[in-house]
């Protein structure tokens, strides 16, 4: 996903919005010029859409399909672009934006993207709470909303140091996805690892294999981590393909042998938010505010 980096950065600084009246801002790829203000703007990932929803910057055209119910609103009239994985260049080009957001699953595109208009690359991934904030804060600068990420902002770090401080004492969490009747396990070091270390739960296992699709793992390996709370994410449900859901394939004997499911504590989040928007604001704190419903007494 880094090598081309540095080449998106230098497509970008060569094309003509790069001029006097730019602004320099923080991307995936590295610093680049960006012309603020925007009149028609692409986005070609959902954590890019959800966070300009929420700062109210409208899209001119997004990638689908439309999997997520919250953003339906702000997908409403936009113009099809293709998907995630194959935007469709033609009507890209047709609908001349002068500003591409890409990032994400569109990432590895961002090269072709950058020949039909300038285009950020603006992936979240090592770090989905700290990008995704610096991203609220770039978009802020972008369409002059620099008010409206900052208060968003804070009501994202205060949501999140309630959370953290309501669940101390409450043990360690084990973070599986399943999918139909498979399933993975996630540590702290993956893509949804800031459900350990920002959220301050202790990861049951240290040692889980780190990859985009987690680690392979059995329901002996869930009944003998034992975890206190078990966080689940259904692969599924978020893609919207049938199968067997998460409740379906957790409710074997050998899970009902953990404390976690024991103690009522088997949180099922959410999915599509958490797995298709990762590190969007309104995603990231749809996801708090479920953990909290779940194991506190907000």
């Amino acid at each position: 996903m880094l090598r081309f980096a540095t080449f998106c950065a230098i497509v970008f600084a060569l094309s003509p919005a790069a001029n006097a009246q730019t602004k320099t801002i923080d991307t995936y790829a590295g610093q680049v010029e960006v012309t603020p203000f925007p009149d028609t703007i692409a986005v070609m990932d959902f954590a890019i859409l959800d966070t300009l929803d929420a700062l109210g910057v409208a899209a001119d055209g997004v990638v689908g399909p439309p999997m997520l119910d919250y953003l339906a609103d702000a997908m409403d009239g936009a113009a099809p672009l293709g998907t995630l994985f194959e935007p469709d260049y033609e009507a890209i080009a047709a609908m001349d934006p002068d500003l591409i957001l890409a990032g994400g699953r569109s990432s590895r595109v961002v090269p072709d993207l950058a020949r039909v208009a300038p285009t950020i690359d603006m992936t979240i991934w090592e770090d989905v709470v700290g990008q995704g904030l610096d991203r609220l804060a770039v978009y802020g600068t972008i369409f002059g909303k620099q008010d409206e990420a900052a208060a968003l902002a804070a009501r994202f770090d205060a949501r999140l140091d309630t959370l953290k401080t309501d669940l101390e004492g409450q043990g360690s969490a084990l973070i599986v996805m399943t999918n139909g009747p498979k399933i993975s396990a996630y540590g702290a070091d993956s893509r949804f690892g800031w459900l350990h270390t920002d959220i301050g739960l202790p990861a049951t296992i240290d040692n889980v294999e780190e990859s985009t699709h987690g680690e392979a793992i059995s329901f002996e390996f869930i009944r003998d981590a034992n975890p206190d709370i078990l966080l689940v994410v259904d692969r599924m449900s978020a893609i919207g393909q049938d199968g067997a859901s998460a409740r379906a394939t957790l409710d074997n004997p050998l899970v009902h042998e953990t404390s976690a499911w024991k103690n009522g504590k088997v949180v099922y989040l959410s999915s599509a938010p958490i797995y298709l928007a990762g590190g969007g604001i309104q995603s990231m704190m749809l996801t708090l505010d479920e953990i909290a419903a779940a194991l506190t007494d907000q």
